[in-house]
This record gives structure tokens, C-alpha cells and sequence, in this order.
């Protein structure tokens, strides 16, 4: 975006260790998704000597040319232990599986699986990841794995070592993860990276939104992770027929000591039209805990009941140990993109804060039966405030305020699970968040989760569909790039219309910040501090000299590493921040040459703590793509 009216949007000398070490081994840092390292290296004193030591580029650019306008850079790497090579990987939007020298970034093998790239559906690959098969003999081929699901629905297993596949998983190292349904690339796909724990690979799909009233189902498969055999299979939407979706698309987290993994699951389709699915549409919209050898359901919780609003599960459960009084519970945390934060007792499922129910408006919608109450949490507080009225309207002069007041005046607009209709209907907050795929940074065991939100409204409503008139299916996931999305819901007699509110100007019409981060004491149950989250000083007319820090829509997450920062991209600015932990104050930041809508990670390598970050731009922010991995550390005093 090129103007405003598009806005809307410890120390150890040893590596090959895990998180708590200084070490990154998973996705989130940990299996638990904590997003948390105990490297101190860099730390508050220091991190204003923060510089670049080194870049890679991975030829997407040179590869794919245009096509990677329809790509998200959203990999975060992770560091193998020495015995698996050593070495930094990642994945490419187009699955190619990478793996670099830490130290210096050059690469050391690649591996292309060739993807069927049919279908327009974006393409993106969150992550890889890494189980040691013991069932193999030391020092055989393929004894340190790493797994990938791909754009085209395979679950391929590569040594860890030189990224060759393992001839003995699946059909020469790839397992289909589709029947006969006739389903191309675009209809379903797979984003995050697939889990591993006790000999079992679990993953789960990324679904076409909104399009249809039956769309692939969201089944979760788990298989062996020697051989790819299939192991276990679960439905989230088991007994609805005349739906689909409730996938699990973000990632999922594994508490391998006490056999679960945590699957956040999203919403059955069509998102904003449930007739066809009465009921609650359990297990959709839930986390849901389930015994990793079986498939078998521990426990569960809907958070949204017969979802009318793409109120997906967006991010990975947060495992961690709730102290308190004196006692410790494993605990799970899951943010969701009304801006609540639910807290359980992991192994039972019980709240550890009160969960109440909270009356809800009913549907204008012929047919349509919404839930008549919602849970809410009593604590920790809503991390956004949803409640917009013509007297809060924003603007940067009398007549663009006066403009949104007027919008905000004609609006249904009764607050949370407010369903859509007919007539145009605030969406606060809308599809995207609240909360999104990026989750929450644990700062160590002090119960501080920091968490990147999105705060702009949305409007939306259900436009009855015209017979012979040819229907629109959207490429996008969600509205963005200051326009509105129309798609129509094939079998509803709807077509669904979603864009932001904002005024003529191209200016949201709420107060900023439009994005920030928020620091939420899980255990106290309250909020620390609240800080806006990036500039717009490129998003207007002319680019300013200076930030202008009004927050802006954000994709992608944060870490928050021991030495006291908080570091994340995610931003419409181009920019990588470090925050510090205990005030939410900016201590450094980094201009990059595009966009980095991907989570970073830290680690040591001989010595050194390095910050590493995917710079690719975003499809939706639609403002430039890129094929950057960059890392950053103190000046080497060699």
C-alpha cells in the first residue's frame, strides 16, 4: 500500500540445545508454543548494538517471478541439534525446505517437492519440523527427520542431514493427505507445520473460507512417524453433513509427557451462514484435547457457538505452569480473535478463571438459529474494547470524524456476536482479530503473555444473490488492501460483503492505535501495559521522514527471549522492534526491505546469539514481496 486509504489493514558456548537453553528446536521455541528463549546475550542493556550479520535470499524471487505476489512470508526457522547436522531450517511459501550454515547463513542443502501449485488460493508455509526416529539404527539414514505438509496435500519426511527423503516413509517419502474427493490445491492446503511427539505426525488443513455451504472437511489425520502409516483420524464436525471446515489451520501443541495434543480448530462452513448447521457445531471453534496415540477426545471447550463470524481458533495453545498461592497447575492459555484469553487446567480441562455466559444478540436472518448466550472469560479482560459508538467516532479532521459518525449512526452495531444480515452490521473485532496466527510470547515463568492485536473495525453484510448473474469467489482470506470483499456463499441465496470501516479519507474510524501489543498477566487476571504497534508513516500519500506510530493491522508474531525484549515484525512498515518486556517502551528497531508478516526466533550458535526473521511481504498487505531471511546479533568481537 502506497497511500493512507490503504491502511487497513545465560549465555551458553554450545549449540544444537533446546529453547530453555538458548536453543529453538520447534515452531513456538517449544512444544508448548511459548515462544520463549533463555538466551540473555542481548538484553536490554545491549540490544541498541544490534546489527546485521548476515542475509540469505532464498531465489523464490528469481524462481516464481509474479507468483509470489500471491505469497505470505510467514516461516519461522528452527535450529537442529548437532547430531542432526546442525544446521538453521526453514521453509519457502512454495515448500521448498532450506537449511543453513547459523553461523553465516550460507546454505547447505535444499529440498524442492515440486508442489502442484494449481489453484489461487495464497500460498505460505508457517514452519518444518524435526523428530528423532529411535526406531531407526544411529548413524542410518534418516535417523533425524524433518516432516513438511505442502501446499498440494503431502506429508513429506527429508533426512535432517542432507534433505533427502526417507524411502521407507510412505510412498518414496511422501504420505497423500487426500481420498477421492476431486478437491484441487485451492480448495484445501496445509499452512503450519505438522506436529510430532511419541512416534506420531499430526496434521491439520487450511480450508477454502466462506465460498460454499460444503467445503472439505477439517479432519485432523495422525500417522506413523516411521513408516506414514495412518494411525488416527479425527472430525471436529462428526454428524453434520451439510458442512465443512472446523480445520485446524494454525499450529497445534503437544504436552508429551502426559500424551495430549491440542488442536484449535475453526469454523464450519459457510462461515457467516449456519442454517444448514444448526446446533452448536461442536467440536468447531474449540480447543480440543485429545490423547496423541489414539485420537481419542480428553477434553474440550467451544469458545464461539454456531460461529457466525470466522471466529476461527486463530493461534497455537499456550502451555505453561500456572503458579500460584503456592501451588502449580499445568495450565493452557488460548487467545482468540474476540480478544478474549481462556485459561484451563490442561489435564482436565477446568477453567482457571471463571468462564461466565454472556446474552447475545439474536439473528435477523430467516432460518438462522444463533446462540442465545456466548462464554466470557471474567479474567484476564478483553484485550480490545469493541464498543464503538457515533460520539467515539476518529478522524484527522472535523469532516472525516463527522463522516464516520455518520457510518457508525447507520450500523447495527449491539456488540459482540452481533450476527450479520441483510443490513450493514459492525464487525468489532472482525475476521482477522483480535488475536490471529502469531499467538503470545510467554516472558519466562512470570505468567506475563505479550500478544500482537489487530484493532480496526470491519462492517459486513448478506446481500441476497441474483439468479443468472455469474457468483464471485474470493482469493483472498480475508478483506484487505482498503478494499471490500464480496463472495458469494454457493447454496445460501447470500453473498457475503466485508471491508473495514473507514472514512472517505481511507482512515479507520476508531481511535488508534489500529494495532498494538498488549502485555496480559495470566495469573493476576489483568492487563500491564498496552502499546500501539507499528507506523503509517508509508501508508499515506507521500511517505513521511518519521514513524508515526498509530499501530497498524499486524500479521505474524512475537518472542520474548530472557533478556528482557520483546522482539516482532508483523507491521505495515517494513520495520522489526524490540519492546522491553517490562515497560512495552521500543529499544531498537530495523528497517527491512519488505513487510515480515512471520514470527522470529533466537538462538546460539558457538557463542553468538543471533534474532532471525522472515522478510516476504504479505498478499493481503499487498505491499511488496520479498525472499529475505535475515539474521541479526552484537558485534562480533573476534
Amino acid at each position: 500500500m502506497q497511500r493512507l486509504p490503504c491502511l487497513i489493514f545465560i549465555l551458553i558456548f554450545c549449540h544444537g540445545v533446546n529453547a530453555a537453553e538458548g536453543g529453538w528446536l520447534y515452531y513456538g521455541g517449544d512444544q508448548g508454543g511459548r515462544h520463549y528463549s533463555g538466551a540473555a546475550q542481548i538484553n536490554t542493556s545491549n540490544v541498541s548494538n544490534l546489527q546485521v550479520a548476515w542475509v540469505y535470499r532464498s531465489g523464490d524471487m528469481e524462481m516464481f517471478g509474479d507468483e509470489l505476489e500471491n505469497t505470505s512470508g510467514q516461516s519461522t526457522p528452527i535450529l537442529l541439534p548437532d547430531a542432526a547436522g546442525g544446521s538453521l531450517v526453514y521453509c519457502t511459501p512454495f515448500n521448498r525446505i532450506i537449511a543453513l550454515n547459523p553461523g553465516n547463513g550460507t546454505q547447505r542443502w535444499q529440498f524442492d517437492p515440486q508442489i502442484d501449485r494449481r489453484g489461487d488460493r495464497p500460498f505460505r508455509c508457517r514452519g518444518v519440523s524435526y523428530a528423532e526416529e529411535t526406531r531407526t539404527a544411529k548413524g542410518s539414514q534418516c535417523r533425524h527427520r524433518l516432516y513438511t505438509a505442502t501446499h498440494d496435500r503431502r506429508l513429506w519426511a527429508v533426512d535432517a542431514l542432507d534433505g533427502k527423503p526417507c524411502s521407507g516413509f510412505g510412498e518414496r517419502g511422501s504420505v497423500r493427505l487426500y481420498g477421492e474427493e476431486g478437491y484441487v490445491p485451492g480448495d484445501i492446503s496445509s499452512t503450519s507445520a505438522p506436529t510430532v511427539a511419541n512416534g506420531v505426525v499430526v496434521v491439520g488443513s487450511s480450508v477454502i473460507d466462506f465460498a460454499r455451504i460444503k467445503t472439505p472437511r477439517g479432519t485432523v489425520n495422525a500417522y506413523d512417524a516411521l513408516s506414514g502409516a495412518l494411525r488416527w483420524q479425527f472430525d471436529p464436525l462428526l454428524g453434520i453433513t451439510r458442512s465443512g471446515g472446523a480445520n485446524v489451520w494454525a499450529p497445534m501443541s503437544v504436552d508429551e509427557e502426559h500424551g495430549l495434543i491440542f488442536l484449535p480448530t475453526s469454523a464450519p462452513s459457510p462461515d457467516y451462514y449456519g442454517i444448514h448447521r444448526s446446533g452448536n457445531n461442536l467440536y468447531a471453534n474449540s480447543v480440543v484435547a485429545l490423547e496423541i496415540a489414539t485420537g481419542k477426545v480428553r477434553w474440550h471447550f467451544q469458545h464461539v457457538r454456531h460461529d457466525l463470524w470466522d471466529y476461527d481458533t486463530p493461534a497455537q495453545p499456550i502451555l505453561f505452569n500456572w503458579s500460584k498461592d503456592g501451588q502449580s497447575v499445568p495450565a493452557l492459555a488460548q487467545l482468540t480473535k474476540q480478544g478474549f484469553v481462556f485459561v484451563f487446567n490442561r489435564l482436565s480441562g477446568e477453567p482457571l478463571w471463571e468462564i461466565t455466559e454472556q446474552p447475545v444478540p439474536p439473528s435477523l436472518v430467516k432460518g438462522e438459529q444463533a446462540a442465545a448466550t456466548q462464554p466470557k472469560p471474567i479474567a484476564p479482560p478483553p484485550l480490545l474494547d469493541p464498543h464503538l459508538t457515533p460520539a467515539q467516532a476518529w478522524g484527522l479532521t472535523g469532516w472525516d470524524r463527522a463522516d464516520c459518525a455518520r457510518q457508525i449512526e447507520e450500523l447495527v452495531n449491539l456488540g459482540y456476536f452481533t450476527p450479520l444480515s441483510e443490513k450493514l452490521t459492525l464487525m468489532y473485532p472482525g475476521s482477522l482479530g483480535g488475536a490471529n496466527w502469531g499467538g503470545g510470547a510467554l516472558v519466562a515463568d512470570s505468567g506475563v503473555l505479550l500478544v500482537n492485536i489487530n484493532n480496526v473495525p470491519f462492517t459486513g453484510r448478506l446481500i441476497p444473490t441474483v439468479e443468472n448473474v455469474p457468483q464471485s469467489e474470493s482469493k483472498k482470506d480475508h478483506p484487505g488492501a482498503g478494499q471490500r470483499m464480496q463472495v458469494t456463499m454457493q447454496g445460501t441465496g447470500y453473498t457475503v460483503d466485508i471491508g473495514a470501516l473507514q472514512s472517505s479519507l481511507g482512515i479507520p474510524c476508531n481511535r488508534p492505535p489500529w494495532g498494538k501489543v498488549v502485555a496480559v498477566d495470566l495469573v493476576q487476571g489483568r492487563i500491564n501495559w498496552e502499546v500501539a504497534l507499528g507506523s503509517v508513516h508509508e501508508l499515506g500519500p507521500m511517505a513521511a521522514p518519521f514513524q508515526i506510530n498509530l499501530g497498524t493491522p499486524n500479521l505474524g508474531g512475537g518472542i520474548a527471549p530472557a533478556g528482557g525484549l520483546y522482539f516482532i515484525g508483523a507491521t505495515m512498515d517494513r520495520l522489526i522492534r524490540a519492546f522491553e518486556t517490562a515497560s512495552g517502551d521500543i529499544v531498537w528497531d530495523f528497517e527491512l526491505p519488505v513487510d515480515a508478516t512471520a514470527t522470529p526466533m533466537t538462538y546460539i550458535y558457538e557463542g553468538r546469539q543471533y534474532v532471525v526473521i522472515n522478510a516476504g511481504g504479505h498478499h493481503m498487505f499487498n505491499r511488496g514481496y520479498g525472499d529475505y531471511l535475515y539474521a541479526f546479533a552484537l558485534p562480533d568481537k573476534k
